[in-house]
Protein backbone atom coordinates (compact mmCIF):
# COMPACT_ATOMS: atom_id res chain seq x y z
CA UNK A 1 0.00 0.00 0.00
CA UNK A 2 2.83 2.21 0.78
CA UNK A 3 4.58 1.06 -2.23
CA UNK A 4 1.58 2.53 -4.65
CA UNK A 5 1.17 6.06 -2.84
CA UNK A 6 4.98 6.51 -2.76
CA UNK A 7 4.75 5.63 -6.72
CA UNK A 8 1.45 7.89 -7.18
CA UNK A 9 3.00 11.02 -5.75
CA UNK A 10 6.98 10.35 -7.84
CA UNK A 11 3.95 10.41 -10.84
CA UNK A 12 2.45 13.59 -9.47
CA UNK A 13 6.04 15.37 -8.57
CA UNK A 14 6.81 14.59 -12.70
CA UNK A 15 3.32 15.38 -14.33
CA UNK A 16 1.36 18.23 -12.10
CA UNK A 17 -1.55 18.06 -14.82
CA UNK A 18 -1.88 14.44 -14.36
CA UNK A 19 -4.93 13.00 -16.68
CA UNK A 20 -7.18 10.83 -14.42
CA UNK A 21 -8.33 8.86 -17.31
CA UNK A 22 -4.93 7.65 -18.63
CA UNK A 23 -3.06 4.52 -16.92
CA UNK A 24 -0.04 4.51 -19.35
CA UNK A 25 2.60 7.35 -20.76
CA UNK A 26 1.07 9.05 -24.04
CA UNK A 27 4.06 10.11 -26.30
CA UNK A 28 2.63 13.06 -28.34
CA UNK A 29 5.82 13.20 -30.51
CA UNK A 30 5.21 9.00 -31.99
CA UNK A 31 4.17 9.07 -35.59
CA UNK A 32 2.79 6.33 -34.81
CA UNK A 33 -0.21 7.61 -32.77
CA UNK A 34 -1.30 9.74 -35.59
CA UNK A 35 -1.64 7.14 -38.41
CA UNK A 36 -4.00 5.04 -38.62
CA UNK A 37 -3.31 1.25 -38.72
CA UNK A 38 -6.37 0.33 -41.27
CA UNK A 39 -6.12 2.17 -44.93
CA UNK A 40 -10.38 1.52 -44.75
CA UNK A 41 -13.05 3.05 -42.42
CA UNK A 42 -14.16 -1.00 -41.68
CA UNK A 43 -10.66 -1.00 -39.83
CA UNK A 44 -9.75 -4.60 -39.28
CA UNK A 45 -12.72 -6.18 -41.43
CA UNK A 46 -11.49 -4.32 -44.16
CA UNK A 47 -9.14 -5.07 -46.97
CA UNK A 48 -4.97 -5.12 -46.30
CA UNK A 49 -3.04 -2.56 -47.99
CA UNK A 50 -2.06 -4.69 -51.38
CA UNK A 51 -5.64 -5.12 -51.85
CA UNK A 52 -6.86 -1.92 -51.26
CA UNK A 53 -4.08 -0.66 -53.41
CA UNK A 54 -5.64 -2.03 -56.31
CA UNK A 55 -8.97 -1.18 -55.38
CA UNK A 56 -8.28 2.31 -55.16
CA UNK A 57 -6.43 2.01 -58.33
CA UNK A 58 -9.59 0.75 -59.70
CA UNK A 59 -11.97 3.41 -58.64
CA UNK A 60 -9.43 5.88 -59.67
CA UNK A 61 -9.42 4.84 -63.50
CA UNK A 62 -13.05 3.47 -63.34
CA UNK A 63 -13.92 6.99 -62.14
CA UNK A 64 -12.71 8.57 -65.31
CA UNK A 65 -14.91 6.16 -67.80
CA UNK A 66 -17.78 8.61 -67.07
CA UNK A 67 -18.57 6.89 -63.47
CA UNK A 68 -17.12 9.82 -61.34
CA UNK A 69 -19.18 8.48 -58.08
CA UNK A 70 -16.63 5.95 -58.30
CA UNK A 71 -14.59 8.87 -57.16
CA UNK A 72 -16.79 9.62 -54.18
CA UNK A 73 -16.37 6.01 -53.07
CA UNK A 74 -12.79 5.80 -52.94
CA UNK A 75 -12.60 8.34 -50.81
CA UNK A 76 -15.50 7.60 -48.23
CA UNK A 77 -14.13 3.95 -48.38
CA UNK A 78 -10.37 5.29 -47.59
CA UNK A 79 -11.22 8.14 -45.39
CA UNK A 80 -8.19 7.13 -43.19
CA UNK A 81 -5.61 7.40 -46.22
CA UNK A 82 -7.14 10.71 -47.22
CA UNK A 83 -7.75 12.18 -43.41
CA UNK A 84 -3.73 11.31 -42.27
CA UNK A 85 -1.54 13.26 -44.65
CA UNK A 86 1.98 10.86 -43.86
CA UNK A 87 0.09 7.38 -43.93
CA UNK A 88 -0.20 4.83 -46.63
CA UNK A 89 1.93 6.84 -49.57
CA UNK A 90 1.35 4.14 -52.14
CA UNK A 91 -2.67 4.55 -51.70
CA UNK A 92 -2.62 8.54 -50.74
CA UNK A 93 -1.94 9.45 -54.87
CA UNK A 94 -5.20 7.72 -56.07
CA UNK A 95 -7.19 9.16 -53.52
CA UNK A 96 -6.70 12.33 -53.05
CA UNK A 97 -6.74 12.04 -57.63
CA UNK A 98 -10.28 10.52 -56.63
CA UNK A 99 -10.70 13.78 -54.32
CA UNK A 100 -9.73 16.22 -56.95
CA UNK A 101 -11.48 14.79 -59.23
CA UNK A 102 -14.79 14.63 -57.88
CA UNK A 103 -14.68 18.04 -56.33
CA UNK A 104 -14.48 19.14 -60.38
CA UNK A 105 -17.09 16.75 -61.20
CA UNK A 106 -19.28 18.16 -58.44
CA UNK A 107 -18.78 21.58 -59.70
CA UNK A 108 -19.38 20.96 -63.15
CA UNK A 109 -22.30 19.37 -62.46
CA UNK A 110 -23.56 21.88 -60.13
CA UNK A 111 -23.07 24.96 -62.49
CA UNK A 112 -24.39 22.86 -65.19
CA UNK A 113 -27.83 22.08 -63.32
CA UNK A 114 -28.12 25.65 -61.43
CA UNK A 115 -27.49 27.41 -65.03
CA UNK A 116 -30.49 25.45 -66.55
CA UNK A 117 -32.83 26.01 -63.10
CA UNK A 118 -31.90 29.88 -62.70
CA UNK A 119 -31.43 31.09 -66.27
CA UNK A 120 -34.05 28.93 -67.97
CA UNK A 121 -35.95 30.55 -70.62
CA UNK A 122 -34.80 33.96 -69.88
CA UNK A 123 -31.29 32.76 -70.46
CA UNK A 124 -31.50 30.57 -73.37
CA UNK A 125 -34.49 32.65 -75.57
CA UNK A 126 -36.16 30.56 -78.09
CA UNK A 127 -33.81 27.33 -77.99
CA UNK A 128 -34.75 26.89 -74.54
CA UNK A 129 -37.83 24.60 -75.79
CA UNK A 130 -35.67 22.49 -78.03
CA UNK A 131 -33.44 21.92 -74.97
CA UNK A 132 -35.88 20.74 -72.09
CA UNK A 133 -37.22 17.59 -71.94
CA UNK A 134 -40.70 17.96 -69.83
CA UNK A 135 -42.75 18.59 -73.61
CA UNK A 136 -41.16 15.56 -75.14
CA UNK A 137 -43.91 13.84 -75.09
CA UNK A 138 -46.30 16.71 -76.10
CA UNK A 139 -44.04 16.62 -79.27
CA UNK A 140 -44.21 12.98 -80.05
CA UNK A 141 -48.07 13.55 -79.68
CA UNK A 142 -48.59 10.99 -76.78
CA UNK A 143 -50.53 13.18 -75.16
CA UNK A 144 -54.27 12.15 -75.49
CA UNK A 145 -55.35 16.16 -74.74
CA UNK A 146 -53.73 17.97 -77.21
Amino acid sequence: MEASQSQASANAALNPHPNPNSNYTNNSNSILSSTPVWPTIDGPLGLSEEESLAYARRFYKFGYALLPFLWAINCFYFWPVLRHSRSFPRLRPYVVSSAIGFSVFSVILSSWALTFAIGGEHLFGSTWDQLVMYNVADRLGLTGWS
